[in-house]
């Protein structure tokens, strides 16, 4: 068999590269639509330390990491694999957000670029060793009689055929699929218009699944023979009567062939058009899943972009892991879901700090305390501060500013900051004049944090100022480029009033940070909650991950947002309520609110 070589393909001995292959745990940091009993029984499960319940998953993360960390768990377990990736035409990460009735585009994180740039940034090369591992990772997750369907165009899909049938095998191709999509305009151009994207299908083995599908005949009803899959022959027969006689039938249906005319989303279909540019329609992905895979069977997509194939699956009755890199994305995807009635509760995850501790320790070595050290000097140099030695908790200053910085293992919680502010107190002395000024870097922050913190370190003439260390750290290309951006934490206002054992909490004001908002962005702002995406609510918060137990969010079809909502407690007692925001832009905000019901 001939060979597709690119340069990384192999080692300087000779050697196949091997991806990695380090697997890290899964953080479930929001549970979506759960009822209490169910969270209830959930707790009772671990309590007891039995298997928890399926959930579908929505994970927040680089593939790179994601994939592997699902071998444990999912190797020979996932049914169906659909992908639809990067097809080096152009496009970007960029975004249409909507605001007051008007598309504005969200430029793509650093992250978000650092991933297109690993991809694409030594041109085909690094594009094929990037499409090599993913698809190494997926025959692994795939199960003996599963399939995999990748989505591409005639950008790379000849380059990708290739490395597919040396991974699943010649023999296990089972189709070129056509998507020939006859709307889209393309105006003049000095060819043949590209009006179609190609969809490989592989099985992993002969033993696959596949039920044939029907669709609508463009030429209306026709008189044609009636025939039926037979599972024994593995194949269409015709259909006869009780004397043997072949049966006829007048239909307006055929079975699908390897070109599927389906038109592509157009702006004026608003109810399945979510904006995205990458966007497939829904009609597509169902199509694979019904031939592909049966009810209860596990679909699996890594580029879940606007959230498609979870849609499809969960309307389907199918199982499902939906991966991004992208946080617009993974919320983009959750809103998505809620709008199906009776959503099927799920989890969103992310490696957090599994992922930190081993950049960490690849980075700066085994020792602790030497890692330590130096980790805190790159944060610093990055936040362009100067390190300060012999002190426990204030690392460093900037213009003036105490400067803290967190572990990559665990959030910033009240009781760092009580020590900062201890600390920082001894150092400026007796509080006059101006307050001091310190500056908490974090990569995360516990729920109360914010509001109560500030509060306590204003007691003490004290100015705090909650940054997030943005993820681009770990990319030491991002780095050496000078790609990390700090920005300072938003802030939320929510009152909370209660009437015998019913709480209402209404939202007063969020304080967004407008450093990374363009500046057309913000001139269209008018009011502080036309910042506001999207806002959820836990109302009996244990300590946990965050339970979206109610929510209320803008959509294409309705833009205008209720900031107010009410919820009736069952019994008198004490309640931690939690409310989280997702702004505009795709940044997460939460408060923590503890109230008495009588």
């Amino acid at each position: 068999m001939a060979e597709l070589v690119w340069e990384g393909k192999y080692d300087a001995g000779g050697h196949r590269r091997a991806p990695l292959k380090a697997a890290l745990p899964f953080q479930t940091v929001e549970t979506v639509n759960e009822s209490a009993q169910q969270r209830q029984h959930a707790l009772d499960l671990y309590s007891a330390s039995k298997d928890p319940e399926w959930r579908n998953r929505l994970i927040w993360g680089d593939k790179k990491y994601v994939l592997p960390s699902l071998l444990p768990e999912f190797a020979g377990r996932v049914d169906l694999v659909y992908i639809d990736p990067p097809f080096a035409s152009g496009q970007d990460f960029s975004l249409p957000v909507r605001l007051n009735g008007d598309d504005f585009v969200k430029e793509p994180s650093l992250i978000e670029v650092k991933a297109y740039r690993d991809t694409w940034g030594k041109g085909l090369d690094s594009y094929l060793i990037w499409f090599a591992d993913s698809v190494q990772y997926l025959y692994e997750l795939l199960s003996h009689n599963g399939s995999i369907y990748v989505h591409l165009d005639w950008h790379v899909g000849h380059y990708a055929k290739a490395i597919l049938d040396e991974v699943f095998g010649q023999d296990n191709f089972r189709n070129e699929i056509v998507w020939h999509y006859y709307n889209k305009f393309q105006g003049n151009v000095n060819r043949f218009a590209s009006n179609h994207d190609v969809i490989f299908w592989y099985s992993k083995s002969d033993e696959y699944s596949f039920t044939p599908q029907k669709e609508k005949r463009p030429e209306g009803k026709v008189k044609q023979l009636r025939r039926e899959w037979d599972s024994k022959e593995g194949k269409l027969v015709n259909t006869k009567d009780e004397q043997g006689h072949v049966v006829y039938q007048e239909t307006d249906e055929r079975t699908a062939d390897d070109v599927w005319r389906v038109p592509m989303l157009q702006p004026a279909d608003r109810t399945e058009n979510l904006g995205f540019p990458t966007q497939k329609r829904r009609s597509i992905v169902e199509r694979i899943i019904r031939a592909s895979s049966r009810e209860d069977d596990l679909v699996l997509d890594c580029f879940v972009g606007s959230g498609t194939t979870a849609e499809a699956a969960e309307l389907l009755g199918r199982r499902w892991i939906a991966c991004d890199l992208s946080r617009f994305s993974v919320h983009t995807t959750r809103k998505r879901l809620l709008r199906v009635e009776n959503v099927t509760p799920f989890e969103v995850q992310n490696l957090g700090k599994y992922e930190r501790q081993l950049w960490q320790e690849s980075e700066f070595g085994s020792d602790a305390e030497a890692r330590t050290v130096a980790y805190r000097k790159l944060i610093l140099d990055l936040y362009k501060a100067t390190s300060l030695e012999g002190s426990a908790w204030i690392h460093g200053v900037k213009s003036g500013a105490m400067v803290h910085v967190g572990s990559v293992d665990a959030p910033v919680t009240m009781s760092d900051v009580t020590n900062i502010i201890v600390e920082a107190s001894r150092a400026v002395g007796p509080a006059k004049g101006n307050p001091a000024a310190i500056d908490v870097l974090g990569w995360d922050f516990a729920f109360e944090v914010h509001e109560v913190a500030s509060q306590k370190a204003a007691e003490a003439n004290i100015s705090l100022h909650f940054v997030r260390i943005p993820r681009e750290v770990l990319d030491k290309r991002a780095v050496e480029q000078g790609d990390v951006l700090f920005f300072e934490l938003a802030a939320l206002a929510v009152n909370a009033s209660v009437k015998k054992q019913t709480v209402t909490l209404k939202l007063t004001n969020f304080v967004i940070p407008v450093d990374d908002v363009p500046e057309d962005v913000q001139n269209r702002i008018k009011k502080w909650s036309e910042w506001i995406d999207y806002w959820a609510v836990d109302w009996d918060n244990k300590g946990d991950a965050f339970h979206n137990e109610w929510q209320a969010f803008r959509s294409r079809h309705n833009e205008k947002l209720d900031v107010q909502t009410s919820h009736a407690y069952s019994a008198p007692g004490t309640y931690r309520i939690v409310v989280k925001v997702i702004d505009i832009l795709g940044n997460d905000t939460t408060k923590t609110i503890v109230i008495e019901v009588n």
